[in-house]
Order: C-alpha cells, then structure tokens, then sequence
C-alpha cells in the first residue's frame, strides 16, 4: 500500500516501524564525452572483477529491478574481499537527454546524512563535550519535554518527538515552493507545534526532528557551522573529497538529474534543482560511489571514532521486525550494517557486512515507490539474495 506524503516527504528512506541552482565546480570529477548511444550497462574498472557468471545473474537482476520499478538510473557497487569487486551503471542520468548514468556521478544521499550528523555528535561525545544519557535540555531550551529526552535517544530514534515532515501544513509549504531555503528553527517550528507521541525511551519512530535537533546540537558544541564542522572534522578525516553538505542547492558537476511524485499533483518531476535545506542535518548531503564506498566501512567500524563510543553507536536495538536494529544513527539488517537515504529525486543505501569484510553502494535517481517499497531497498534486497544468500539486505514497505 502506498504511503502518503506525510510519511515520505524527505523520509530517512528507513521504514524501520518506518532555489535557484547554483553548480559548483568538482574539484577531480570531469564529466565524460557524450556519446550518442549507450549500453544499458556502464562498467568501470574494477579492482579485482567478480566472477563472469555472478556479475553477469547480478546485471540481469538488476536491470530487471530496474525496469519494473521504473528507476531511470542506478549505480551499484559491491565489493567482496577473496570474490572480487562489481562495479556497474543501468540506465539513464537524464531522462530529457538520455545521458547515461555513470558511476562518477554525484547524487543527492538523502538520509546517509544523518551517518555524517551523528558521527559529528560522538566526535563531541569523545571530546567530552556531550554525554550521551544528559537530556538535550542541558544543552538546546525549547524542546518539548526536553528535561527527559537524552541525546542517546535523539541518535536512535526513541525520544517521541513528532517528525516535522509529517506535519501537514509543512509539507504544503515545501511542495508550494521546494526552492525555498529553510532555516532549522523554522523545521523544529513545525515539529514542536504537536505532542510528542509517546513517552521518550518507550518505543522506536523514524523521525527527522531528532537529527535536525542534534545538527544544532554540533553547531554549538562544535562552535561553527554543522556543514563546516562535517567537513572538516568528518570528510577530510576520511578522504571524502567528492562528498557535500550544501548550505542551499548547490550541485556539483557531473551529476544525475533526479525524479520525483512527490508534486501537489503527484505527476513525476524533475527534483534536482530542489533546495535540500528541507532536510538539513537530516537528509542534505550529496555524495558519489567511489566515496561511499569508503564511508561504508568507515562509519561501520568506527575509523573516527574511540571504540568505546563506536561499541555504543553499534548497540543495535531490535525495531520492530526480525532481523533489523537501529543504533546511534546506523541501522542492522540481517548482518548489513549502515543507512539508507531517501529525498525527492534520488534514494541511497550504503551499507557495510562485517561478516564478509563486503561492501554494498546502490545510488539512484528516483524515489517513487514500487508496491510500497522504497526502489533503493528492492535493489539492495536482489543484489544480495544472489551475492550474500545468508545475509540478504530486507526492509519492510512503509
């Protein structure tokens, strides 16, 4: 069953119980020559290539996916130690000029975002300028019972504030112009207009309020910019040069044109140039395959982290349906550790599966659901069921 507006509309693209543009040049990615046809399948040079008959059940199921569902273009990495690597673009970047997706290309991640946001957070928890069981009172006023909610349960999803984009006036506004800049306290303004839904601790629900609170959490704590304090304490540390925190909608070069139903009318648009500051510490960041890949492990494994705090961010309590946690801003599934993200246009899963040392990308440039189900989670869901049997990639349909 499809699920309204209210509960997609910049979602984390995790159903775990759930502008005017301005490009900026790339500072190592050129866009390739244009050519005037192109395969279904774009390969790229793959450390060591998977086995022919794997890669080639692997291309088969996924553009199957991707026709079914519709998605004009994915890109798919997977990287198996002692297997070998997998490296492919299905379809196309632009639907008006039929330019291929490519694996250089940037994309918006959505809800990876909040990897980037709370990695900041326990960066501030080992520096001892946060604890993660005092009530985020201590430290930002005006939160609805904010005496009780620590910001261990804002990290995973526990403390009963309700989500600014489920708020039927919010999501108006944004379709009405999703151009606009936003501001946090304006998002925070829809979201504290509500009850909170349930006592903080007692239950798990997706919400976006709690990473848009714990953003101004690392700006004050952080004493800069969350976009400044990623970058330079989250990006550079782990080599992330073609990653972005946009502070509007700015876009870097070579980039996939993304697709969206999420319009008044619901009819399918062009979301690319839509101003992510929507989403902010939620959900902004743009990114491409060769960086995932690398934050996949990263933020699985802790590289930025001490291990204690990564012990604790790894604490993956059950949410709701077998096989599944939610920790400190990362997600569990059947062995898969890591997020997924979801924005108007464009969906992200990147994941990291320690019992393998193996990594999983998948990028694409849609978000319009198929049967209920987030694209990004039917792709990551085949890939796996041939790649990983014993650990296949499931999340529920919202």
């Amino acid at each position: 069953m499809r699920r309204a507006h209210a509960r997609r509309l910049l979602s984390a693209a995790v159903a775990l119980a759930a502008l005017a543009p301005v490009v900026l040049a790339a500072p190592s990615v050129q866009a390739a020559p244009r050519t005037a046809a192109h395969p279904a399948s774009q390969r790229a040079a793959d450390d060591c290539p998977l086995d022919p008959v794997l890669a080639a059940r692997l291309d088969k199921a996924i553009e199957q996916v991707r026709k079914e569902t519709g998605t004009p273009g994915v890109t798919v990495g997977l990287w198996m130690p002692g297997r070998g690597d997998y490296v492919r673009s299905f379809g196309v970047a632009d639907k008006a000029t039929d330019a291929p997706m490519r694996p250089d290309l940037f994309l918006r991640i959505g809800s990876e975002t909040k990897t980037f946001t709370a990695t900041a957070v326990l960066q501030l928890v080992d520096q001892g300028r946060v604890k993660l069981d005092a009530p985020i009172a201590d430290y930002l006023r005006g939160v609805p019972d904010g005496r009780h909610i620590t910001v261990r349960q804002l990290l995973e999803m526990r403390s009963g504030l309700f989500s600014y984009s489920a708020d039927p006036t919010f999501i108006t506004t944004l379709l009405a112009d999703p151009h606009r800049q936003w501001a946090p306290r304006e998002l925070l303004a829809y979201a504290f207009r509500h009850k909170n839904v349930f006592p903080p601790g007692t239950q798990f629900q997706y919400s976006n309020t709690n990473y848009v609170l714990l953003g101004l959490l690392v700006e004050k704590l952080g004493r800069m910019p969350l976009a400044d304090f990623v970058r330079e304490r989250v990006l550079k540390p782990s080599h992330l040069d073609h990653s972005l925190f946009p502070y509007a909608a700015e876009f870097p070069r070579p980039h996939a044109h993304g697709y969206t139903d999420q319009t008044p009318t619901g009819a399918v648009a062009d979301a690319t140039t839509w101003n992510p500051s929507a989403a902010w510490a939620a959900g902004a960041m743009i990114s491409d395959l060769r960086d995932m890949r690398r934050w996949a492990k990263d933020v699985a494994t802790g590289t930025l982290l001490s291990p204690a705090t990564q012990a604790q961010r790894v604490n993956f309590i059950p949410a709701g349906f077998p096989g599944a946690g939610y920790g400190l801003g990362l997600f569990e599934t059947n062995g898969w550790q890591g997020h997924n993200g979801s924005i108007p246009g464009y969906e992200s899963a990147v994941v990291y599966l320690p019992a393998e040392d193996a990594t999983l990308v998948v990028l694409l440039n849609t978000d319009v659901l198929y049967q209920g189900a987030e694209p990004s989670t039917v792709f990551a869901h085949a890939i796996t069921q041939i790649a990983t049997p014993n650990h296949v990639y499931t999340l529920p349909n919202g």
